[in-house]
């Protein structure tokens, strides 16, 4: 039986922070993965606020924040499958923005449609694991008693996404207070991974024979553990 979902309970989702519209031209903070309209991130960066995300304070970059961001494209397409018409008004938009302004216009709106319609038969079966090339399924499983698992262990995010993510979101999941990422280690096939290590680094290194999604486990840091023992 299908369960029909109001878009509003999941606007939320696909809202941008800063101006409260729908995203366009999704951008993240590839450092805490806030995501906002590319125009409404970009202008915030260049203006007096700083180089931080404007939904949970964190840095982005200390010199050059503009490189600490990326356009999230499986969310616009997320967004523009959601909402009905949105894609073709802001491509309407943009035509009569370029020819106010006398710029080429020659982007064709067919082909656009098509490249950015989401194609379901990706998401049957096992290739679930490896969408495409820049997003990485993963499962997030405790590997020790002392921590709790997580409510929702299935993740598709990034392949970008390092360790040092992660180990940020069990932080936050677990004991609310992201400084705490620094007491967890997280592995793979039994190796402790190192925190610079990417989702995709990772898929291909120690996951690349095996059946998707990545299994990643977590515990607390070797040390830590070690020295409560002690104790």
């Amino acid at each position: 039986m299908d369960t029909r979902v109001s878009l509003r309970s999941l606007n939320p989702f696909i809202s941008c922070f800063i101006c409260n519209g729908y995203l366009i031209d999704a951008t993240a903070i590839t450092e805490c993965l806030h995501t906002f309209c590319k125009s409404c991130i970009v202008k915030h960066l260049d203006s007096k606020k700083g180089n931080t995300c404007p939904k949970c304070d964190v840095v982005i970059h200390r010199s050059n924040p503009l490189q600490g961001i990326r356009l999230d494209r499986k969310m616009q397409d997320i967004v523009y499958k959601l909402v009905p018409n949105l894609q073709h008004r802001e491509m309407l938009k943009e035509e009569r923005f370029c020819r106010e302004r006398k710029i080429p216009y020659e982007k064709n709106h067919a082909l656009a449609s098509r490249d950015r319609r989401m194609d379901d038969t990706k998401y049957q079966g096992k290739t679930i694991g490896a969408i495409c090339e820049d997003r990485v399924c993963i499962q997030l499983e405790t590997k020790t008693k002392d921590l709790k698992p997580l409510s929702k262990k299935y993740i598709c995010c990034s392949s970008r996404t390092t360790v040092n993510h992660v180990k940020k979101l069990i932080a936050k999941k677990l004991f609310r207070d992201l400084e705490k990422y620094c007491s967890v280690d997280i592995l793979c096939n039994d190796e402790i991974l190192g925190k610079d290590h990417t989702l995709k680094f990772i898929y291909v290194t120690r996951w690349r024979c095996k059946e998707p999604p990545l299994k990643l486990y977590y515990q607390p840091r070797v040390d830590v553990l070690n020295f409560s023992h002690e104790v």
